[in-house]
């Protein structure tokens, strides 16, 4: 009897552990294979591509399926978004190309036919078309360089007043001719900082040469820099045409303008900000915008690392 009795509670223990083996089995391997399926539709470039955990796996002890269907949609989310900005930016390019080209044909077609004379005046619209293409071929090598961490530094150590005073007379005149002021603020007794002077120089001067053709006359702009805990506090502060709250998240992404009407002569090629985030970070730092909202002006800001 005891015998018979062990007998029987191996065989119904064996089957309880058989079945349970394959309903456990069945509810880890369905979610891998859903992951599979989902990697294989973004590899062949579906990537909105999302997986959902079976119902019978919420809540339960195998949280580690959760995180890794959770990090597994994070990143499909980020390829997607990468996806876009490869788009967008192939589009934009198209576009910020289209223009100076299409400038370019229409005289020389005028020409052509005899419809435009063939005088300086001319022949120095159609220069200038090609060297603002020329310009826009050239900032976007640069910041292909720049995002791929590519440009060489040629560091040394600097002073932060001679980075603002070299920015604060390069564009003197051009404040000047606008009838817009240009202050210094620098803070006594500044620490050194080891940089790439003609990099550090560029984006100081591409943030004050945006600040100026968003200031109306009679406006104001101030360069300042002070320290903050162990690193380098550069500000360039304008009370000019300010800028919205929906619009500051997007400030530095490539060909991004907030007057999507103005025109391109001033704006330049969209990508000036986008270069310079890429060149403060390359010297370890971090860059950032602030703004009350329309009208109540910006401050463009950027720390760099004491030496």
């Amino acid at each position: 009897a005891v015998n018979t009795s062990i007998r029987i509670s191996t065989l119904m223990a064996l089957i309880v552990a058989i079945c349970a083996s394959l309903i456990i089995a069945r509810s880890l391997v369905k979610p891998a294979q859903q992951m599979s399926v989902a990697a294989q539709r973004i590899a062949d470039g579906h990537y909105a591509e999302r997986v959902e955990l079976p119902k019978d796996l919420e809540h339960s002890q195998f949280d580690e399926w959760q995180d890794f269907a959770y990090q597994f949609n994070l990143m499909a989310e980020s390829l997607e978004e990468t996806e876009t900005m490869r788009m967008q930016l192939l589009g934009d390019v198209t576009h910020e190309m289209r223009t100076p080209l299409t400038t370019i044909k229409g005289y020389m077609e005028a020409l052509m036919d005899g419809v435009v004379d063939a005088d300086p005046a001319t022949y120095h619209r159609i220069y200038k078309e090609a060297d603002r293409l020329q310009h826009l071929v050239t900032d976007l090598q640069e910041l292909s360089r720049a995002e791929a961490n590519a440009i060489p530094l040629e560091l040394q150590p600097i002073t932060p007043q001679e980075l603002v005073d070299a920015t604060y007379h390069r564009l003197f005149l051009q404040y000047e001719e606008k009838g817009v002021a240009l202050e210094m603020d620098v803070a006594e007794d500044l620490p050194m900082v080891i940089v790439d002077r003609q990099r550090l120089e560029q984006v100081l001067t591409n943030l004050a040469g945006n600040a100026l053709n968003y200031t109306p006359e009679g406006g104001k702009v101030v360069i300042s820099a002070a320290v903050q805990k162990e690193q380098v506090l550069f500000s360039v502060s304008d009370n000019g045409i300010g800028i919205a709250e929906e619009h500051l998240k997007h400030i530095f992404d490539r060909f991004y303008r907030v007057d999507k009407s103005r025109a391109r002569k001033s704006g330049g090629s969209g990508i000036g900000l986008t270069i310079a985030k890429s060149l403060v970070e390359m010297h370890g730092g971090k860059i950032a915008v602030r703004s009350q909202g329309e009208g109540k002006g910006s401050t463009f800001s950027f720390t760099i690392p004491v030496a």
